[in-house]
């Protein structure tokens, strides 16, 4: 099994980092997709209340219940901070969205025994398997 495989049979619950409530955004297509298929979504977006019909939270410590995967939707240049934050609380995975690539970030990942998936569209991997 590929590690992309494991980290979508483990996640039942993501947590998805950069969330818009606006339905042509790649975040929104994408969780929305996931939760259509089974998954959990968890909004993480200090502006607004609620995405998907989910309560949305400001940052990754205050959901209040254990978070899987934590997909991310920030600029590559942003992640470190959310990674460290997944460390914190315990999530399984990080992947990081088409086009967003920290290696410093997946480094610490690693360390901490998370599974890291990088530059890679959730979706698409999804449907590919």
């Amino acid at each position: 099994m590929s590690l992309i495989e494991k980290v979508l049979r483990e996640a039942r619950t993501i947590a998805v980092v950069g969330l818009s409530p606006d339905p042509f955004r790649p975040s929104y297509g994408v969780s929305h997709y996931m939760q259509e298929r089974g998954y959990r979504i968890i909004p993480v977006n200090p502006g607004v209340a609620e995405v998907l019909g989910e309560r949305a939270y400001p940052d990754l410590e205050s959901i209040p219940e254990p978070v899987d995967m934590v997909n991310i939707f920030r600029r590559s240049d942003q992640v470190g901070p959310v990674v460290e934050a997944a460390v914190r609380i315990g999530a399984r995975s990080v992947w990081m969205q088409e086009g967003v690539v920290n290696e410093e970030a997946a480094r610490v990942a690693g360390q901490a025994g998370l599974d890291v998936v990088m530059d890679r569209c959730l979706l698409k991997e999804h449907q590919r398997l």
